[in-house]
């Protein structure tokens, strides 16, 4: 059984290899017809992001304690000023250079003058040194003026900086 320690390593490893990877280059999906009246507008959002990366306790009653559990505190400036919480599980494997995390966050604040919610969900690999990182709009999660969202989200990590690259669709304003 590998150690909690080594989990949180592995996140770390994870998180630097994937910083270079990028979302998916193909374009989101349409919003569904019946979320808002309206053609559906493309849209791109790129801006810095702080983050605060926590471990969290293992508990011994749910999962295995060697599957590193990390709260997640962000803030994204830019074209999207917003705050998200979130929660991330990552492990490595005995396969030198392979690993895996798992992440979902609430994203909370304006997105280019337009206010509401949304969740965001993660999955990184890495396949023996081979990084894939996947960060998607959580279909159906958009609230306020920002319902009917899609998308995908790139991150990169330059010299500890963090920036991120959206690229999204939301249905026109009535």
């Amino acid at each position: 059984m590998r150690s909690r320690g080594t989990a949180i390593i592995a996140l770390v490893v994870i998180l630097e290899s994937l910083a270079g990877a990028q979302a998916p280059s193909s374009s989101p999906n349409q919003a569904p017809n019946n979320v808002q009246k309206g053609s559906a507008m493309p849209g791109h959002a790129a801006g810095p992001f702080d983050v605060k990366v926590t471990p969290q306790p293992a508990d011994e009653k749910v999962g295995d304690p060697s599957v590193g559990r990390m709260a997640l505190d962000k803030q994204f400036h830019g074209d999207l000023e917003a705050t998200s919480k979130g929660q991330m599980l990552a492990t490595m494997t005995d396969v030198k250079g392979s690993a895996g995390y798992v992440a979902m966050e609430r994203v909370s604040g304006t997105l280019h003058g337009r206010k509401g919610t949304f969740a965001l969900q993660h999955t990184g690999t890495m396949t023996r040194g081979t990084p894939s990182l996947t960060i998607t709009v959580v279909p159906g999660s958009g609230t306020g003026e920002l319902v009917g969202l899609t998308g995908t989200m790139g991150i990169r990590i330059v010299e500890g900086k963090h920036s991120y690259d959206f690229s999204y669709t939301l249905p026109a304003t009535p």
